[in-house]
């Protein structure tokens, strides 16, 4: 596996190169346009993996830049693998053109922000099938250990009985995720390029981060099921709205002392609203889903990005919680409808068997039922889950196979997004 990294326009580019990974070779081909801050702050991110004193890495970057360095990726073809991590509006034309060239593609969510990229991306897949490229995105969520418990204890009937369908005023399934512009990223303030904030570039929170929601929706809840968006995916609802990035704010996050012309359109009373924010209610396979992502500029003292969730089963709630009162770390309760002797028993059951996957997890009960303890060996950060989508992405790979459900999947989760999108600016242009 030879690696090409085009156009590393965010830090997630460089989170696939924190670690280092076996039949991957150490030398990366990097394409670039010319003066790119982006890439400078993508190389500074690879030479800190590679100086640390904890496991250094041994990337060697080969750097191309100029303003044909994607034709110039194209033609010299130096991997077989390119990582896309950057300007989204470009990313799914990035992807079909890698596609037609016989390059197997790794890319950073989303791979599509509107209608019109999800119908190139759907061409795009039916390309790869003939040519036999693995075309994949990069869902680190499931790797979360509270979300992979999750999943798991839905699947004993005793414990979770039945998913339910849920209503719009009650649905099945809630997840919101809120997120922040000004971060810490591998030990240093993140600096974002100016178009991020920009959503005919970044894409709206809607078609952003929720990919994310919906993704893990699919996982847990519809894992192995055939899903066929045309039938299974109806939208009921969506909305959008800003977050307000004052000038001082934009500056201590880019760098950059003004607003660039493209972003005037977004400036009101001296202000930049980025539309960063967005709520869709859908049905899938009949069961009702809310969905909600939400960017806050910077996070309060002690807290960063937040996931909350509940799946609701006709026996047992399945609840994820990431607020003060767990110190914003994500913490998984069980909080069955009808509490018994018999229903502890058969928790404590199914916990001893789940800790030969999982070592470690316990129960602690709680007012309301239990919370399920997970060991801080399983707890990953954000930036160590990426290691394990790459893990798989390489065991695809190397099968020259990726199932039928996730191929399913992805084209669905696209069209949930994007047609979600579609909804929202219609009712809120």
């Amino acid at each position: 596996m030879k690696l090409i990294t085009l156009d590393p326009a965010h830090f997630h580019a460089a989170l696939i190169q924190k670690s280092a990974y076996p039949g991957v070779d150490s030398t990366v081909y990097v394409y670039a346009p010319a003066n790119s801050q982006a890439l400078k702050n993508h190389l500074s991110l690879i030479e800190g993996y590679n100086k640390r004193d904890n496991r250094p890495t041994n990337w060697n970057e080969i750097v191309y830049t100029g303003s044909d360095y994607f034709e110039r990726m194209l033609n010299e073809r130096k991997g077989n693998v390119v990582v896309l991590a950057g300007n989204n509006k470009l990313k799914t034309t990035y992807i079909s053109k890698a596609v037609e060239a016989r390059i197997n593609v790794f890319s950073d969510k989303p791979m599509a922000i509107n209608s019109a990229g999800f119908e190139l991306l759907k061409k795009t897949f039916v390309q790869a099938e003939q040519k036999s490229v693995l075309l994949l995105d990069i869902m680190t969520e499931r790797y979360q250990a509270s979300n992979a418990l999750q999943k798991e204890l839905m699947q004993f009937p005793e414990l979770f009985g039945t998913l339910l369908k849920g209503s719009i005023d009650q649905p099945a399934v809630e997840m919101e995720s809120v997120h922040h512009f000004f971060k810490t990223v591998s030990g240093k303030p993140l600096q974002r390029p100016e178009w991020y904030f920009d959503v005919e570039q970044q894409g709206e929170g809607i078609v952003d981060v929720s990919t994310h929601l919906v993704d893990l929706v699919q996982w847990q809840c519809f894992y192995n099921q055939p899903l066929e968006y045309k039938k299974d995916i109806q939208i009921l609802n969506a909305k959008r709205w800003p977050t307000v990035i004052s000038k001082e704010q934009f500056t201590k996050v880019t760098g950059e002392n003004s607003f660039p012309d493209y972003l005037q359109k977004d400036i009101k009373a001296g202000a930049l609203n980025v539309y960063s924010n967005g709520e869709m209610i859908y049905k899938i396979k009949g069961v009702v889903v809310k969905l909600a992502a939400i960017w806050n500029y910077e996070a309060p003292t002690g807290a960063g990005d937040t996931h909350y969730s509940i799946i609701r089963g006709t026996k047992a709630n399945l609840v994820i919680r990431q607020g003060a009162e767990q110190n914003f770390q994500p913490e998984l309760f069980i909080e069955p409808i009808t509490i018994s002797e018999s229903y502890r028993k058969n928790l404590e059951l199914v916990i001893e068997k789940l800790a030969s996957k999982y070592p470690g997890i316990g129960l602690e009960k709680t007012d309301k039922g239990w919370r399920i303890l997970i060991p801080s060996s399983l707890q990953l950060d954000h930036e160590t889950t990426f290691s394990k989508v790459v893990l798989k992405y390489i065991d695809y790979l190397n099968k020259n196979s990726v199932p039928k459900w996730e191929k399913q999947a992805l084209l669905a989760k696209y069209f949930t997004t994007t047609e979600a999108l579609k909804w929202a600016l219609k009712l809120n242009p």
